[in-house]
C-alpha cells in the first residue's frame, strides 16, 4: 500500500505541510509500526514529522495505533479495576538525580499499582531502568510479571520492547537518524491496553503544555500534566512545577496545584553526583526516613492520590451510565 501519499502531505516543510486526519494518522502509524513500509519511507516519515510537528488529531491517531499494539496487563475484573498510575520514563538524567523510581516507590507505599515503562539504556543519561536494577525493584517482561509485582505492592518497570515491541523498533530509529521522532512523543503518552490508567504526561518545552492539554481533552484521558525534570515524569526536587490534573479529558483545577514562584529560600539535600549507585543510596535513605523527602515530590504524590481517587469515581460513574 505504501505511505507516499501521506508523505506528500506532511513532508512539504514547516510552512507548506498539511496535517492528516485522525483516521489517516492512525493508518499511517499502523503501516509504520507493522513494518509495511520501506526503510526509506520510515526515515522520511520520522524526519517529516520532526520538522512539521504533530497536530492534536495526528497525535491521537498515532497514539491509538500504538495503544492497540501494547500489552494488556489485566486478565480478569480484579486486574482491570486496579487502575494503575503509569510513569513513562524516556529521558533519564543528565545533570540531576533521576528520581522517577523514588516517585514510583512512594506511590506504591500508598497502595497504588505503579507501572513505569521506558528504554533500558541511554549512553549519555542515567535511565530509570538502571535505578530499578540498582534498587532491586522488579523488571517485568509480561503481564504476569506486572501483576505479581502489584500483588507484592511493589512498583514495576517494563521495557518498551515488552510493552509495545513495534514502538520500541520505531524509537530505535533515533540511533540511526540522530533525531527523535513522533514515536518518542507517543511513548510518553502510552498506557497498557484494556484498563483505565492515570498517566503522568510530562513535557520539556513550554509549547508542549498546550498541545498535550488539547490531546488529553480530545482523547478524554486521565492524566497529570506537568513540566518534567530533564524530561522525566517527576517533579523537580528543588522547585515544584505547575501540576494540572485532567480527569476524563477535563481540567480539574481543584485537584492540581500551582508551581513555586520567586526565589528559593532553601535547597533540598540531594546526592552530589547523579550516577545510578549514588542515586539509589539516596532513594533508599528517603524511603527509610533517614533523609527528608523533598517538598515538590511530596506535593506530587498528594496530587496523584487525589487524581487517582477522582479517576476511580469517574470510571464508576461511566460504568453506571453504561450498565
Amino acid at each position: 500500500m505504501g505511505i507516499a501519499h501521506y508523505l506528500k502531505e506532511i513532508g512539504r516543510g514547516k510552512e507548506g505541510a498539511r496535517s492528516l486526519s485522525e483516521e489517516q494518522a492512525r493508518d499511517l502509524m499502523d503501516q509504520v509500526l507493522d513494518r509495511q513500509v520501506s526503510e526509506a519511507e520510515r526515515g522520511a516519515f520520522a524526519i517529516a514529522m520532526r520538522i512539521k510537528g504533530e497536530s492534536t488529531e495526528e497525535l491521537a491517531g498515532f497514539t491509538a495505533s500504538a495503544a492497540a499494539r501494547s500489552l494488556e496487563i489485566g486478565s480478569d475484573a480484579a486486574d482491570r479495576d486496579a487502575m494503575p498510575i503509569v510513569l513513562p520514563s524516556y529521558n533519564g538524567a543528565r545533570k540531576l538525580p533521576n528520581l522517577t523510581a523514588l516517585l514510583a516507590l512512594l506511590l506504591a507505599q500508598e497502595g497504588l499499582p505503579v507501572l513505569v515503562h521506558g528504554p533500558l539504556g541511554d549512553p549519555a543519561r542515567v535511565t530509570t531502568y538502571e535505578l530499578f536494577k540498582a534498587l532491586g525493584l522488579p523488571i517485568a517482561h509480561d503481564a504476569a510479571d506486572v501483576r505479581a509485582a502489584w500483588a507484592r505492592h511493589e512498583p514495576v518497570f517494563m521495557p518498551t520492547a515488552s510493552l509495545c515491541p513495534p514502538l520500541a523498533a520505531l524509537l530505535d530509529l533515533r540511533w540511526q537518524l540522530g533525531l527523535r521522532n513522533p514515536g518518542h512523543t507517543v511513548a510518553k503518552l502510552l498506557t497498557p491496553r484494556g484498563t483505565p490508567c492515570l498517566r503522568v504526561v510530562n513535557y520539556t518545552h513550554p509549547e508542549y503544555a498546550l498541545s498535550h492539554a488539547r490531546f488529553l481533552q480530545h482523547c478524554g484521558a486521565h492524566a497529570l500534566l506537568m513540566r518534567g525534570t530533564e524530561g522525566e515524569p517527576v517533579a523537580d526536587a528543588r522547585r515544584l512545577p505547575r501540576l494540572d490534573v485532567h480527569i476524563g479529558g477535563s481540567l480539574r483545577p481543584e485537584l492540581g496545584c500551582a508551581g513555586t514562584e520567586g526565589a528559593l529560600l532553601q535547597l533540598p539535600l540531594l546526592p552530589r553526583v547523579n550516577d545510578a549507585a549514588s542515586t539509589a543510596v539516596y532513594i533508599q535513605s528517603v524511603v527509610s526516613g533517614e533523609t527528608p523527602l523533598p517538598g515538590p515530590l511530596e506535593e506530587q504524590v498528594d496530587v496523584l492520590l487525589r487524581a487517582h481517587r477522582a479517576m476511580k469515581l469517574h470510571e464508576a460513574h461511566v460504568h453506571e451510565r453504561s450498565a
